[in-house]
């Protein structure tokens, strides 16, 4: 048993009090930041009136697409004023987070701890990917394991325990759905830490990352383009536009990117295209209508590690501060002794010449916002989602100590998926006993048909550790599994201001999840104990408050619950394995404050969180139950400009993850830390703007990550890191390029220490380590006009 103490409510309560002094820096989140406008979404804002927008506005915003129409005006045309209520701040918590909540409040407004990682975060960090957008976050790691790219850790959680969504819409487990995803047609990406079914639904028990693109905006057309190159050869691009049309009322966006990232190891890249766009139509003052198209691909040759090798063997080629411990092979059961990564095989590509990893996916959405009365606003969407993904790799790389060669094994599988469904929020306000109160009900429905088929054998063969003979994939026989899992779920989700300055908010959510799953063998012949059906009906909700002390001061605490499917990859378990539902909860306190005339800002938080009934792989391809899981954490982070030319920030996240009732047959692995989960993870960083005739800004990044385990077993551990990146641009003025509102070079060095690392393990293939990309060069060129 663990001998971790749970936290009470109430001695939480009094550890943020007695903290609320703490300062620390947000890495992202710190930058400046841009207002976004979420559509649809409701234009009330809950934290202010909830009165309708005056008919005034609107003439307003027909002024300017008039002004913008005007060709002698239209680099001219004014933009909408930035009012209190979406004035940057620091840690960008005053712009609306969807996925965290449906009542149209702000980060600031929520009980909970949420970051919002803007657009403009994103280009002037350099974050190419999502994976490389949560490495910024607070408390937040990432790793692009082939098998289950775009995975993250959180509070404790990884992978699966935490819902990717997209544009507030799960498509399914992390682990077989996510992609690597390029940044460049993203508007934010919005992390929601904690248990939140109420919100995104099951499979939330660490907290949920959404997606969002970029969307339409009135008034003027503005458009942008963004091209960079590296020392690996790599290339992006992107161009984006959007604004109001001559079509009164239609307003548009689009963007097209294209990259190719090359990886570090010979003949690795992941190649990546996204095409998206969307239309909004206000039909009158109480009617507006949307849809939006996305066709996204990848297409790589993948990288799946470097293989752990005895120190013994590698002598002199032996490295220290990447791995440690000592290990007996998974997969050959051979004794591995204590083991490294052998500096040869850095740049080693152990996969086969014919090697493929491919995903294809389409986006089709569409809905309308219709305010019924004054107090009553109507808003649903309907979409449809297509996937189609492929793996053909050789995906084990195994020491073998009895041989001193690598033992490797070929696996196939691929996806077609299809999703439908619905989401219709009313969102009601009204005075209750004179208390203002607003109140959304949501009802949503959904089908999710998921074709697999899989190796039904898996070729193999032995090749040397340093200048492999990689070959080809070999003979493929094939066999078929599908699942089609159904949800419908009612939630209400309540704001009740007590006071100006308290609030409860809370929310209950009723859910149905039915599972049907089929498997057949290599001649089409279902296997014993199949088909079989399983239904679950989780209810789950959160409760919890806002206090703002004295202006800007916000005290806040929770208490919220989760649920997902005990093993979210269902196509491991045996049909004679217990399915059953994990159930999760989380105490959480803490304090945001913005000061200093908006120029400081920072934010505490404590939580407890439990998780039951889990399972977890146990240093293999096999899943077990791993009983409970306790995680137990703080968060710190501040920003702040204490002067206008200069930028600091930084945060630092600790937690304490274990398992509690972890026995199986092999043993016990109770009181050991999941895989892929450090206590501490911190980011700091400033920057300096010169303000010249060529304004220039020089900036500096650093990241500290501390030892992970990559299994269960808790027998080998990836050694802590610490990297930095450094960049530097500069703005070109507009007298240079007349037809360019805004130019800007940047040049950036990435792990400019050079620093070898272990960035990620994937517990499904323990016998190998992702290495963390070396140090690399990039220059990169943007453009708004």
């Amino acid at each position: 048993m663990s001998s971790i103490r749970i936290v009470r409510p109430r001695s939480v309560l009094l550890a943020s009090a007695a903290l609320s002094t703490l300062v620390v820096v947000d890495l992202p989140a710190a930058l400046a930041q841009q207002a976004r406008e979420p559509l649809p979404r409701v234009e009330v804002s809950p934290a202010q009136s909830r009165k309708p927008a005056k008919p005034a506005a609107r003439e307003a915003q027909s002024a300017r697409r008039a002004a913008a129409r005007r060709p002698a005006a239209a680099s001219a045309a004014p933009k909408p004023a930035v009012t209190a209520a979406t004035a940057e701040t620091p840690l960008n918590t005053n712009v609306v987070a969807e996925s965290a909540s449906r009542l149209g409040l702000t980060v600031r407004e929520i009980p909970a701890t949420v970051e919002v990682i803007s657009a403009e975060t994103m280009r002037e960090q350099g974050y190419r990917t999502v994976s490389e957008v949560a490495q910024g976050a607070v408390g937040v790691t990432s790793g692009d394991a082939p098998g289950e790219p775009a995975g993250f850790s959180m509070r404790g959680f990884t992978n699966s325990q935490i819902n990717t969504l997209y544009n507030g819409i799960k498509i399914g487990p992390q682990n077989m759905t996510s992609r690597i995803t390029d940044t460049a047609n993203l508007e934010a990406v919005e992390f929601l830490k904690g248990p939140a079914s109420l919100i995104s639904g099951e499979g939330a028990a660490g907290g949920a990352i959404n997606l969002v693109t970029k969307q339409p905006h009135t008034g003027a057309i503005r458009s942008e383009a963004d091209f960079s190159y590296d020392s690996l050869n790599s290339f992006r691009a992107h161009y984006g536009s959007g604004g109001s049309t001559n079509v009164q009322g239609l307003d548009y966006r689009f963007d097209i990117s294209r990259s190719s990232l090359n990886g570090f190891v010979d003949d690795t890249n992941t190649k990546t295209l996204d095409i998206s766009g969307q239309l909004n139509y206000r039909v009158s003052d109480s009617l507006k209508v949307w849809g939006a198209v996305e066709y996204r691909e990848d297409r790589g040759k993948a990288y799946w590690g470097a293989p752990l090798v005895p120190v013994a063997f590698s002598g002199s080629h032996a490295t220290t501060g990447i791995v440690s411990g000592n290990y007996v092979s998974n997969y050959n059961k051979t004794n591995l002794g204590a083991v490294t990564i052998d500096d040869r095989t850095f740049n080693t590509n152990y996969n086969v010449l014919d090697n493929r990893n491919v995903a294809q996916e389409v986006w089709l959405r569409g809905g309308f916002e219709l305010k019924l009365a004054p107090d009553l606003t109507l808003k649903s969407q309907a979409y449809g989602y297509g996937a189609e993904r492929t793996w053909f790799n050789n995906e084990i790389e195994a020491f073998n100590s009895g041989t001193n060669l690598v033992d490797r094994e070929r696996f196939y599988v691929a996806h077609s998926q299809r999703l439908v469904g619905n989401i219709t929020d009313l969102i009601w306000d009204t005075d209750i006993a004179g208390f203002d109160n607003r109140m959304v009900t949501t009802l949503s429905s959904s089908y999710l048909d998921f074709v697999r088929p899989g190796a039904a054998n898996f070729p193999g063969d032995s090749v040397s550790l340093v200048n492999p003979d990689r070959g080809f994939y070999g003979l493929l026989t094939t066999k078929q599994q599908t699942a089609r899992i159904d949800n419908e779920a009612l939630s209400f989700e309540d704001r009740l201001k007590l006071t100006r300055t308290f609030a409860l908010i809370g929310g209950l959510r009723v859910e149905h999840i039915g599972l049907d799953r089929n498997s057949t063998d290599v001649n089409g012949l279902v296997n014993a104990g199949f088909p079989f059906t399983k239904d679950w009906a989780p209810v789950t909700g959160r409760i919890g408050y806002t206090w703002e002390a004295v202006p800007g001061l916000t005290f806040f605490s929770q208490y919220a619950t989760g649920a997902d499917v005990s093993a979210n990859n269902i196509f491991l378990l045996l049909p004679t394995q217990p399915l059953d539902l994990t159930t999760s909860r989380i105490y959480e306190t803490g304090v945001k404050h913005l000061f200093w005339d908006n120029r400081a800002e920072w934010s505490f938080s404590a939580y407890d969180i439990l998780r039951k009934n889990v399972y977890a792989a146990a240093g293999g391809q096999a899943l077990n139950i791993a009983g409970r899981e306790e995680s137990k954490g703080v968060e710190l982070a501040v920003a702040v400009r204490p002067i206008e030319p200069l930028r600091l920030w930084g945060n630092i996240a600790y937690v304490d993850a274990r398992y509690a009732d972890y026995n199986f047959a092999g043993g016990s692995f109770s009181g050991n830390t999941p895989p892929n989960v450090p206590r501490i993870v911190a980011n700091a960083g400033a920057s300096y703007r010169f303000f010249t005739p060529w304004p220039v800004e020089l900036g500096i990044v650093g990241r500290h990550v501390g030892d992970r385990y990559n299994t269960d077993a808790n027998t080998v551990t990836m050694n802590a890191y610490t990297v930095g990146d450094v960049y530097a641009f500069v703005d070109i003025p507009k007298t240079v390029f007349n037809a360019v509102d805004q130019a800007r070079l940047t040049f950036r060095v990435r792990n400019f220490t050079d620093k070898r690392y272990a960035i990620w393990g994937d517990p499904f293939y323990p016998d190998q380590i992702l290495l963390g990309a070396p140090r690399t060069y990039e220059i990169s060129a943007a453009f708004k006009w």
